[in-house]
């Protein structure tokens, strides 16, 4: 493979699979090393705005995506102590007509492997699994990329090398340039469970969202309704890293207690049989940016934690511009991803901020959280949504904006 127009990128998540399908269309030839043997089916429903999804339709994937996503009407926001709604935020086609794009909800196992899918059918995406990169040596004519293969060392040399392996990034751990992420004292649990296991009421397409004591709770359809996906995130202290610890359902019934929580929210938790849990880590510092011909992209970025629900979109979007700058500069990579970095620092600090700002105000206890309550209900649904113009307004790059064709 000629070195002159490949870019390797370590890890096939969302962030490193979009990036891979964007730059194939900005024109260069891209291998994607990811540690795991098999792609990895587990995890969390995940919500998709039109900031996401704009991008996701550009690349060609709304056909290859209708059968597995859910196109919520409304958040319906809900009081956890009295279980009654709070607000109904609009989103449905009332929001695909005002931001040009629609808002989604799906399964995070189900967009990565459509996105698998469409990388695979590219020609110039070549996707190594079971590989996990070890080291990288910058040199005059680009990045080379050594990696472990079962006891096999991989060899690749390209223009650039994209970090797109997460929160613990193993190519920002060889920067050295990022601090280590920092625990919360939160801990989020998920669980999916059939439609018909839950009253009529929580089967409509609708984001449910309770604010209530301690913790919060989300829940929506996904896999085209015929589950239910549940997140919950709790105040703790345990503290492991990963994604899919096991969690007991006597666990988190104790962090929604009968006095605290209205009985219709603590009857959906009882339903599991099986929670997994994930603590939650952030990073105060901002993206300081790569070096050379090295950067990184998603969570090995910037960290989003989940109150915004733009863990996804912020990576998704990364990825377009990313893949513009570099089909624009290929003739300097370097220069290509610290304009990249330039573009993408002011826009995924305010999501970060706005996040944890969120995190705050979901946490709001006694007559705090009454008040909170009272002006989400006078503000209305309306003027709660605009105040996401900002995030849901993005547009992608050109390149990518004029490209909607199926892959």
């Amino acid at each position: 493979m000629a070195t002159a127009r490949h870019v390797i990128v370590a890890g096939a998540g969302i962030a490193g699979l979009t990036a891979a399908l964007a730059l194939a269309r900005a024109g260069l030839r891209v291998t994607v090393l990811e540690q795991a043997a098999r792609p990895e089916e587990t995890g969390a429903g995940i919500q998709l705005s039109p900031n996401a999804t704009r991008v996701l339709i550009a690349l060609g994937l709304r056909d290859l995506l209708a059968p597995m996503v859910m196109a919520p009407q409304a958040t319906r926001v809900m009081a956890g102590g009295s279980g009654h709604a709070i607000v109904r935020i609009p989103l449905g086609g009332e929001a695909e007509r005002r931001y040009g794009a629609p808002y989604w909800t799906i399964h995070r196992g189900d967009l990565q492997a459509a996105l698998a899918a469409a990388a695979k059918s590219t020609i110039d995406i070549t996707i190594k699994l079971g590989t996990r990169v070890d080291d990288f040596v910058a040199h005059i004519k680009g990045v080379t990329v050594q990696g472990r293969s079962d006891r096999q060392v991989v060899d690749e040399r390209g223009v650039a090398l994209i970090g797109a392996d997460g929160i613990w990034s193993s190519v920002a751990t060889q920067l050295r340039r990022q601090r280590k992420p920092r625990f919360t004292h939160r801990t989020a649990w998920r669980a999916l469970i059939p439609a018909d296991a839950v009253p009529a009421e929580f089967r409509e397409p609708l984001v449910h969202l309770w604010l209530g004591l301690d913790a919060h709770l989300v829940h929506y359809p996904v896999k085209g309704g015929r589950l239910i996906n549940i997140v919950v995130i709790v105040h703790d202290e345990w503290n492991e890293t990963g994604w899919s610890a096991e969690g007991s359902r006597v666990e988190i019934l104790r962090h929604f207690a009968r006095w605290s929580w209205a009985e219709k929210a603590r009857e959906l938790i009882a339903i599991p049989d099986q929670w997994l849990k994930w603590a939650l880590y952030d990073r105060n510092s901002a993206f300081r940016g790569g070096v050379g011909p090295v950067t990184l992209i998603g969570d090995a970025a910037h960290p989003m934690l989940p109150f915004l629900a733009q863990g996804a979109g912020m990576a998704i979007e990364d990825a377009a511009v990313l893949a513009d700058m570099l089909g624009k500069y290929l003739d300097d990579p370097a220069d290509a991803l610290r304009a990249y970095e330039g573009a993408r620092r002011l826009r995924t600090a305010r999501a970060q901020q706005a996040s944890r700002r969120q995190a705050r105000i979901y946490g709001l206890t006694g007559p705090e959280a009454l008040i909170r309550n009272l002006g989400m209900r006078l503000l209305g649904g309306e003027r709660l949504r605009a105040r996401y113009d900002w995030l849901y307004n993005w547009q992608p790059p050109e390149f990518i904006a004029h490209q909607s064709q199926p892959l």
